[in-house]
């Protein structure tokens, strides 16, 4: 017992992590997607959405311009500093070097000259050249020009600009020591040319303190050129340094300019699949479903989802909002239309007004024209003195305005417009007709408590409107069907309708269709062979086919529709409020029907086949009886071309001149 508490314990605990994780996911998938809708602007309205994205878009190529600005002004003062400081410098170092190196021959060529005037003529090179470096140290320390000259010849070799090396680490201090240097160089050199003109004037050749000195100077020299060479070699290092730092920033440039342009793009892509999916895919999915209502399909499973909170999120709501309560009319009106009896109808509607309507003070009458009598049937009123209206209106109708007029009756647009409303009730009224068959075949009375709780674009009224003119076709042929009742306009065989129904009623029901500018479906049905039965089993067997071929076409049609015994073995179906195509479908529901049925007799059972003939008015013929003949005569085609057949109408089966 305690290892089953256990593992119920461990299976509960389970279920629970796994509920927390799936809870978990889905409060993270609710967090990315309100992420997503905030910087796609999803839920905002349509105008700002694509203003705020104007403003992204100019956001982005500002942050690339500055990225832009930024690189360019790094690269440009690490480029300056190459090109007007770091080159400059380096050149004016290479020269020093070389002059160096010229007075280190100046010094090897002293000890070989025999003649004081060639010997005056190179000790003033010398001191030139010592100058010249002197003036490269001052330019290099403060900036200026350097102007090169070969002391040779007395050539301009070259001359530019230089801007300085006192920012430099060391080359204040290069210049410092190398120009000490130079001037101990040109005192040495001075000591030199004293010995060598004593020589030459003595006429001695040689000298040890001539070639110490010229050891002095040459060491002194070779001193100097080290010291620019080590110098020249800070400088390529620094020209390296900043060369790698202009190329680490071109990089960096590059690569930023890169992700920007990543994320600018990803962010365009999000943001246009945001709009597809909160513009495009709902207002295709409307245009798909006014398509469907159009064509009288009403599915509620496709309804618009809500992708945002903008125009088209709003739009979507609306569309939806109006789907179900279309969906809602033509369901109130398919069940109404399987209702058994004309009373489960006004109840039904009574009940819509106050589920789906909102509104919960009326009355239903009823008009009856022959007996010119009105009387309520919803709510069932027992005692006549408890209506809104004054009894002597219910035993006379003809005393009703709505019913007299055919149109609205409303006391908020003029008080007590109403006589035969009951005063004192303290309560206002509005009057719809049910204008039924052309005439005024019932009234809705609905009341308010003042004019506050009404409004003219009040859309509880509309809905009701729209409830009651869907259920007045319904009404009109349950009304009708109570008529025949009544009055016995049935076959006694078979229970239907006869033929003086038709005759009767002919004119009520073109009445009524033509107002609604919807089609009566005809089709002529026959028994194939039907005179093979009464001769080979009796009559009683015909008649016996004859009732379950009646129950047949009944349980094939709608209960609003209308089935008359046209005589014989003929039978005539009328399909009332039908759209085009509808009749030729039930009337090859018809046929199949009987295909695979088999017919009891008292002798057993037999097979029959049925043909049948179609015809739409007002779609074929505005003449109503002339419907009737289409479709007799689209039956002798299905008969002739071999019967078990729906043959629908066309003009080509029409031979005769006149009806």
């Amino acid at each position: 017992m305690g290892n089953s508490v256990l593992t119920e314990h461990l299976i509960s605990s389970k279920h629970s992590g796994t509920r927390e994780q799936t809870a978990g996911d889905t409060q993270l998938k609710k967090a990315f997607s309100k992420f997503i809708n905030i910087i796609t602007f999803v839920d905002l309205p349509i105008r700002k959405k694509f203003l705020l994205f104007s403003f992204g878009v100019l956001f982005w190529f500002i942050v690339m311009f500055a990225i832009s600005i930024a690189a360019n002004i790094h690269v440009n003062t690490k480029t300056a500093k190459i090109v007007n400081q770091l080159v400059p410098l380096d050149r004016t170092t290479q020269k020093i070097t070389r002059k160096l190196q010229s007075l280190s021959i100046d010094a090897a060529e002293i000890v070989n000259i025999s003649n004081l005037h060639v010997l005056d003529q190179k000790l003033d090179i010398s001191t030139a050249r010592i100058g010249d470096i002197q003036s490269f140290l001052v330019s290099l320390l403060a900036g200026g020009q350097v102007s090169d000259i070969s002391r040779d010849d007395s050539r301009l070799i070259e001359s530019f600009h230089v801007s300085g090396a006192k920012e430099m680490t060391g080359a204040g201090a290069f210049a410092k020591e190398l120009r000490i240097m130079m001037t101990h160089s040109e005192t040495i050199l001075s000591e030199i040319t004293g010995i060598k003109i004593d020589l030459l004037q003595n006429n001695i050749h040689g000298s040890s303190q001539l070639a110490s000195k010229i050891n002095e100077f040459k060491a002194l020299i070779a001193s100097s050129i080290s010291l620019s060479t080590d110098f020249s070699v800070r400088l390529s290092k620094s020209y390296r340094v900043n060369s790698e730092k202009i190329e680490k920033a071109t990089n960096i440039t590059f690569y930023t300019f890169i992700g920007v342009l990543l994320l600018a793009t990803s962010l365009l892509v999000i943001f246009t699949i945001s709009i597809s999916d909160s513009i495009v895919i709902p207002v295709k999915s409307i245009i798909g479903q006014i398509r469907s209502l159009g064509a009288g399909q009403i599915d509620m499973s496709k309804r618009i989802v809500i992708r945002s909170k903008d125009e088209i999120g709003l739009l979507s709501n609306e569309f939806n909002t109006l789907t179900k309560e279309i969906h809602d009319i033509v369901t109130f009106k398919k069940v109404i239309e399987e209702d058994h009896t004309i009373e489960d109808v006004y109840a039904r509607l009574g009940k819509t007004f106050m589920e789906k309507c909102g509104l919960n003070e009326f009355t239903i009458y009823e008009v009856s024209g022959s007996q010119n009598k009105m009387r309520p049937v919803y709510p069932i009123i027992l005692n006549d003195r408890d209506t809104t209206c004054s009894e002597e209106i219910l035993s006379n109708c003809e005393l009703c305005k709505v019913k007299k007029t055919g149109h609205t009756i409303s006391s908020f647009t003029y008080n007590e417009i109403c006589k035969d409303f009951k005063p004192g009730l303290d309560k206002l009224h509005l009057c719809l007709p049910m204008v039924i068959g052309g005439k005024t075949g019932g009234v809705v009375q609905f009341l308010f408590d003042d004019a506050e709780s009404f409004d003219s674009n009040d859309k509880r009224l509309f809905k009701a409107e729209q409830y009651i003119k869907e259920s007045l076709s319904v009404i009109e042929a349950k009304r009708l069907t109570n008529t025949l009742r009544e009055s016995a306009l049935k076959d006694p065989l078979t229970g239907l309708y006869n033929r003086r129904f038709l005759q009767e009623y002919t004119e009520t029901l073109v009445a009524g269709v033509l107002r609604r500018e919807k089609n009566v479906g005809l089709i002529m049905c026959d028994l194939d062979y039907f005179k093979q039965v009464n001769d080979t089993h009796g009559h009683n067997a015909g008649d016996s086919v004859l009732k379950e071929t009646s129950n047949m076409i009944l349980k094939c049609v709608r209960s609003s529709d209308l089935v008359i015994r046209f005589g014989g073995e003929e039978f005539l179906v009328l399909m009332l409020d039908i759209n085009e195509g509808d009749t030729i479908k039930t009337a090859e529901k018809i046929r199949e029907s009987f295909e695979g049925a088999k017919f009891k007799i008292p002798d057993g059972t037999i097979k029959k086949t049925i043909s049948l003939g179609v015809s739409e008015f007002p779609h074929d013929t505005e003449s109503f009886w002339q419907s009737i003949k289409f479709a007799d005569v689209a039956l002798y085609k299905a008969k002739d071309s071999g019967r078990n057949k729906a043959v629908r109408f066309n003009e080509e089966m029409w031979a005769g001149e006149e009806f």
